[in-house]
């Protein structure tokens, strides 16, 4: 026995050393196993990812965003000019899960004062379902909803001030492999443009 092993043996005689050693080491596990229950019953986004509940098929990922797109365009009476579609990875490394994500422009008011325009279009939203999120930080006055796992962005194009831009993106639920397909966007133009229906 060493000199530092005899004065730790002592420093453990000292009245209140070992409650307070005890409590630490309670106080310790119990974090730890409640650490492992919440992580249990209420899994990170990355897991959810990985493990999506009930995969979709590309078509019902595809129809998930261009039904809410068409819902925006009717209740917010959106003038489109072009959209187009994109089956885009959830992750960094383009492999599943999918979501479905749409680019849309459309032409609004000339007369109307860009904040306002938005807000009206975010509050119209808002009165058929939708909820406003935090707006989008690179574009100003932009606004984002949400509604039925489909997130949508509005906001004045940057180059272009003449356009808006809204931008639709689906649940992360396509676990198909599409690793080898092109990733080019499709025009779906033709489904916003004269009388526009949702299903």
């Amino acid at each position: 026995m060493t000199w530092h092993d005899g004065k730790s043996a002592a420093s453990l005689r000292i009245p209140g050393v070992r409650p307070v050693i005890s409590a630490a080491l309670a106080v310790t596990l119990i974090l730890g196993a409640a650490f492992l229950v919440v992580t249990r019953v209420h899994p990170s986004a990355t897991d959810s990812l990985g493990h999506p509940h009930g995969p979709a098929t590309d078509d019902q990922t595809k129809s998930q965003v261009i039904e809410s797109a068409k819902q925006i365009v009717i209740v917010a009476g959106l003038r489109t000019t072009t959209a187009g579609y994109l089956l885009m990875s959830c992750t960094d490394q383009e492999s599943p899960p999918y979501q479905g994500a749409i680019h849309l422009t459309f032409e609004p008011p000339t007369d109307a004062p860009t904040d306002a325009y938005f807000r009206e279009i975010a509050a119209a939203l808002v009165a058929h379902g939708w909820t406003e999120g935090l707006p989008p930080t690179q574009h100003a006055f932009g606004r984002t909803v949400s509604k039925d796992a489909v997130t949508a962005i509005v906001y004045r194009h940057s180059d272009n001030p003449s356009l808006g831009v809204m931008r639709v993106y689906g649940e992360c639920r396509n676990m198909n492999d599409h690793r080898g397909d092109t990733s080019a966007w499709t025009d779906i133009t033709g489904e916003f443009t004269g009388p526009v229906r949702t299903r």
